[in-house]
């Protein structure tokens, strides 16, 4: 019997270059149900693969981005001709997200899961005070700084570069804790830690120095304690073009600053 073609589903954002990209591919090479698909095709900018992660997270589908944004480091280049062949020589790489648990002022415990970062970030003119432990020990009686993150291989060239943290490989087994404008310890640049680690933030002096807690694009006001760790059952498989694959970026990125 002849083999069945690869099915795709187009999925997009919501500006006018990924929507029309989406109706010509999807003429060009049908369209599938997400939940049917071999491979779910996301067209748009970063944002839009991080949403797009977030919404099949151990759904155990491939994602294979396209550029329809503005930076793109997510994403392949945009072509239209031989995306078949394309998707299926292309290499899978495993990210694994963060799960954030935070309580907030009035003791609602809320959960997220980020694929780039769980950030805790100052919420008024006030430095924040945030009490810092790994594992159960506290490493840091009081960081005073604008904020503080945890991030992913996958988000350290995202807003964890913008912070002056590491760049990671995707297959490095660890996470970046990277501080934000840190006022005191004034030297501290933060730490790599073990993907094993779980990371405790306490806020001090809540009340005068209030703290949101972002992971990814969820937030949340007012917390009092976040909890953030790797999830080790929650995966997403996103694919990258073998001219142009996701350790080929990294290094890239390393040796441009």
């Amino acid at each position: 019997m002849p083999q069945q073609p690869m099915a795709l589903a187009f999925v997009s954002a919501d500006t006018e270059n990924a929507q029309e990209a989406a109706q010509r591919l999807s003429a060009l090479y049908g369209q599938e149900r997400p939940e049917n698909a071999d491979v779910i095709v996301a067209l748009g900018g970063d944002g839009f693969m991080l949403q797009t992660l977030r919404e099949t997270m151990g759904a155990g589908k491939r994602i294979y981005g396209m550029n329809r944004g503005s930076i793109g480091f997510l994403m392949n280049e945009y072509r239209e001709d031989g995306l078949r062949d394309r998707v299926a020589a292309a290499i899978p790489e495993t990210v694994r997200p963060l799960q954030m648990e935070a309580i907030d002022a009035d003791g609602n415990r809320v959960r997220a899961v980020a694929v780039n970062e769980v950030s805790l970030l100052r919420q008024s003119y006030q430095a924040a005070k945030i009490r810092i432990a790994i594992d159960d020990k506290v490493r840091l009686e009081e960081l005073i700084c604008d904020g503080v993150m945890v991030a992913t291989p996958a988000g350290s060239t995202a807003y964890n570069l913008s912070a002056h943290g590491p760049i990671l490989p995707l297959d490095a087994p660890l996470l970046a804790l990277t501080p934000v404008s840190p006022f005191r310890p004034r030297r501290w640049r933060g730490a790599l830690l073990s993907n094993q680690a779980t990371v405790r933030f306490d806020i001090l002096e809540p009340e005068k120095r209030p703290v949101n807690a972002v992971a990814d694009h969820t937030e949340i006001k007012s917390v009092v304690s976040v909890v953030v760790r790797e999830s080790h059952e929650e995966t997403v498989t996103v694919l990258f073009d073998e001219s142009h694959s996701w350790n080929e970026r990294i290094l890239s990125e390393q040796f441009r600053y």
